[in-house]
């Protein structure tokens, strides 16, 4: 389903900050340096090529808990007083064998509540989930941490942007490697869905459907799943036994709210 814009903004916006973990930060839409892009750098592109001036911050960093996007960054995405903030959380607790969804929408609550009245215009999401089995073991959960954005939209004035709904999204090709970040056509989509949701022409159509996959062989499908299990599978399972994260250490993306060249 997708998100029926708001109506056109008179002005444009003149500065966005976007705040969260990897989503936001751009993995895995590789840029031939290593670095990372990601939708949040393509909508702020696309912002500052309207306006003079445009300013942008990206305070994500991958692996964070919301507990730890609502203590390191909601209180700086405040204190910038931007026209546009995005808060895109929570996934990554509902993710793990253990969680209290309760605590975890609540938390998030704790975020929009002090981001909300201080900035011109509140943008949540309904994450993407990559289609199989793993998406369906945790279902019942992520439906109801998105219950809850619903519900926060409604009282704090904020929109939502409904990635989970859509089919092309959850595809398997829009995603990387890791089974966990979407790639480049996938983050293009969401800039794309974002930017249509603040009220902007489409430039097309973020949600039209993929063309019939042609299902790889089995010797395919199982030296996949290999390389998945050793580069991605076992390094993160490494992680949680030892309690750290991909994101220990790691500074904000751009964590000052300054011009953007595009």
């Amino acid at each position: 389903m997708e998100t029926t814009p708001t109506p056109p903004r008179a002005t444009a916006h003149t500065s966005f900050v976007a705040i969260g973990d990897s989503f936001t930060e751009g993995m895995s839409d590789e840029l031939a340096d290593g670095s990372y892009r990601g939708w949040a750098d393509l909508l702020a592109a696309r912002l500052a090529a309207l306006t003079p001036g445009f300013r942008y911050a990206n305070l994500a960093v991958r692996g964070k808990l919301i507990a730890q996007i609502a203590s390191d960054q909601a209180d700086s995405a405040a204190a910038m007083r931007a026209d546009l903030v995005t808060l895109v959380g929570g996934l990554n607790d509902v993710l793990r064998p253990k969680c209290d969804v309760a605590r975890v929408c609540a938390t998030l609550e704790e975020a929009v509540a002090r981001i909300a009245p201080s900035c011109g215009q509140l943008v949540l999401m309904r994450s993407p989930g990559r289609r199989g089995p793993a998406l369906e073991r945790f279902r019942p959960r992520m439906e109801q941490l998105f219950s809850h954005i619903d519900d926060l939209a409604v009282r704090y004035d904020a929109v939502v942007v409904d990635l989970f709904a859509s089919q092309p999204l959850g595809d398997p090709r829009m995603w990387a490697e890791d089974r966990l970040h979407l790639n480049a056509e996938g983050h293009r989509r969401v800039a794309e869905a974002v930017w249509q949701a603040l009220g902007y022409p489409a430039q097309e159509d973020w949600n039209a459907p993929l063309p019939p996959a042609v299902r790889p062989g089995w010797s395919t499908r199982r030296a996949g799943d290999l390389r998945f299990a050793r580069e991605h599978l076992l390094p993160w399972i490494g992680r949680r036994l030892t309690g750290r994260s991909s994101g220990d250490g790691r500074p904000p993306k751009r964590a000052e709210l300054l011009p953007y060249e595009v």
